[in-house]
């Protein structure tokens, strides 16, 4: 049996994830590596749901801050959700890059 029309997973309720890779500044001193870079996350999460998955993954004390940046340097709208993120950065290779760093890096 063949299928005639393709079905779309949003058609079909089915979890279409973003592609996120997480990586540390080059030149980051102060804050540590994660463990794990690659995530898949809900298109319909905010930007600042997913900063406090990675300070956890991070074991950040309170005190401590990081920021996230787009592909090019740019600081994101926290407001904004996973797949208005992956709609404006994502790369040609189908992922959305995001750097962290602390607050060193810009002073």
């Amino acid at each position: 049996r063949t299928r005639l029309v393709p079905v779309s997973p949003s058609a079909t309720g089915l979890f279409v994830p973003v592609q996120v890779v997480v990586e540390r500044y080059q030149k980051e001193k102060n804050l540590p590596p994660l463990n794990r870079t690659k995530f898949l996350v809900s298109q319909d999460l905010p930007l600042s749901q997913f900063a406090v998955t990675l300070r956890t993954r991070l074991c950040l004390a309170s005190s401590q801050t990081f920021y996230l940046l787009a592909d090019n340097g740019a600081l994101p709208n926290m407001t904004a959700t996973m797949q208005e993120l992956y709609r404006e950065h994502r790369d040609e290779d189908g992922f959305l890059y995001l750097t962290y760093a602390s607050q060193e890096v810009f002073g």
